[in-house]
């Protein structure tokens, strides 16, 4: 993808706010923000972590233009100091993250800026824009492909997304999260993706009929093709000419699609008429306006259907479209101390927590699977060989005694001193880690209704940081 400079794609206040740190003597203030977020999407039990790369990008080219800066100069509120330490800028931080595929829950930090204060608080509508917007339609494509069972998802929705980014960078957090493939020829040309598609409807509607619009495409695209049926009548005329063509041209592993009507019982009969046909290897595509509820229940009511195009509810993340994900400060340098920060609200679920944090996962040693999140001070280190007492947040007397576990880091470092020393994956890795990190999750966790609560607890040491500094603020 061509990297353009969205130097000034921050909300107004960053850059009063920065400004402000320079005006200050605070400019080089070494300081920590987590970024988190407070509620799953669909109410559901977990999320998936995507955008890594583009924040990346974005870190690796952000500078800012002469124009950029003359633009800043005309608001006539920004200082000389800050705008010469704007023609010079490079990110001199560091940045941790959750690696993209993972999977997250939440109020655990999922990435960590600790860097000068002028520097972090520039990047912090752009980091939020990555990893909202990819996160969201992970976590969607996610649920989409768990409810088709195993039959494969193409993701469908270009031309129905928030923009041009939208639909590309959209598309690659789709098939991360499990799609096979997509309708979008650029995302298959940036990343790999694989292009799939044939027809639409207009290509029926060109021709005198529907037989001689069947014919003409295998003509040219002997090999898979798949012809829509349901311009004028799926059974009486889509799949009577859909079969007549295969059989004329000898093919056996072609398909059908049909995007619109009763998908359940037009598939089925569809099914029967290929059988019959003797075409049991052609394949049926069902299309429109699918999400993981219509094709948990196509499914429910029998639908032979073997793989699902889902479009504008997957690329819009149609039924809840915001990954609510904040940025905020949990700490600052002073004469090599880290000194703890929080914000407190009269709304609990508002309440920071403090510090420096690294996060591991724990998994029970025989099964494999994922049982808590660990959020700790960076300075703790876990010993796995001793019990590890945990407790639900949200009820605290639901208490658990891991004995026999194993823990994983979930943070890994990206930029150190400004210097990228992360290895960027291919997408294929990120697939296949975000298959086995799905894998991981008890099934309750991924339950489409009423989940199972998924343990993110605090250690003693950062829970007694975090009460007292509430107490202090006259919350307790």
């Amino acid at each position: 993808m061509v990297i353009k400079n969205n130097a000034l794609l921050c909300d107004y206040y960053e850059f009063t706010m920065s400004n402000g740190y320079c005006l200050l003597g605070l400019e080089e203030a070494v300081v920590y923000f987590d970024m988190f977020f407070r509620d799953i999407p669909d109410g559901g039990g977990y999320a998936v972590a995507a955008g890594l790369e583009s924040l990346i990008n974005y870190i690796e080219n952000l500078s800012f233009s002469g124009d950029e800066i003359d633009y800043l100069r005309s608001k006539g509120i920004f200082s000389e100091k800050w705008l010469a330490k704007l023609k010079n800028f490079k990110f001199t931080g560091d940045i941790y993250a959750m690696p993209e595929g993972s999977v997250m829950f939440p109020g655990e930090p999922i990435v960590t800026v600790r860097a000068p204060a002028y520097q972090a608080q520039i990047i912090e509508t752009f980091l939020l824009i990555c990893i909202n917007h990819q996160s969201l339609i992970a976590t969607k494509a996610s649920r989409i492909v768990r409810a088709s069972e195993g039959r494969a998802v193409l993701e469908f929705g270009a031309r129905r997304a928030q923009g041009t980014e939208a639909a590309v960078l959209g598309a690659r957090a789709a098939y991360i999260a499990g799609c096979i493939g997509s309708s979008n020829a650029l995302a298959d040309y940036l990343y790999g993706i694989p292009a799939l598609g044939t027809m639409a409807h207009a290509w029926i509607q060109i021709f005198d009929d529907e037989y001689t619009a069947f014919r003409k495409y295998c003509e040219l695209y002997p090999n898979k093709t798949s012809l829509l049926v349901d311009t004028y009548n799926v059974l009486k005329s889509g799949v009577p000419n859909a079969i007549k063509v295969f059989k004329e041209f000898g093919i056996e592993n072609g398909s059908i699609r049909i995007d619109s009507g009763d998908i359940a019982y037009l598939s089925q009969k569809a099914r029967e008429m290929l059988d019959e046909a003797g075409l049991p290897g052609c394949k049926i595509v069902a299309s429109n306006s699918l999400d993981e509820q219509i094709i948990r229940e196509v499914i429910r009511g029998g639908a032979a259907i073997d793989s699902f195009g889902v479009g504008e509810r997957l690329i819009t993340a149609h039924s809840d479209p915001v990954f609510g994900g904040v940025f905020k400060l949990v700490a600052i340098e002073h004469s090599g101390k880290i000194i703890p920060k929080i914000k407190v609200s009269e709304n609990v679920q508002k309440i920071t927590t403090p510090h420096f944090k690294k996060v591991y996962r724990l998994y029970e040693r025989d099964t494999h699977k994922a049982i808590a999140d660990y959020v700790c001070v960076h300075d703790e280190e876990l010993d796995t060989s001793k019990p590890l007492e945990i407790f639900d947040p949200d009820f605290t007397w639901k208490r658990k005694t891991l004995t026999d576990f194993t823990a994983r880091k979930m943070l890994e470092p990206i930029f150190k001193d400004g210097k990228l020393v992360y290895k960027k994956p291919l997408i294929e890795d990120i697939k296949k880690y975000c298959v086995s990190e799905m894998e991981s999750l008890w099934d309750e966790v991924k339950r489409f209704e009423n989940p199972h609560n998924y343990y993110v607890d605090l250690s003693q040491k950062l829970w007694d940081i975090k009460h007292d500094m509430i107490k202090k603020n006259g919350k307790l």
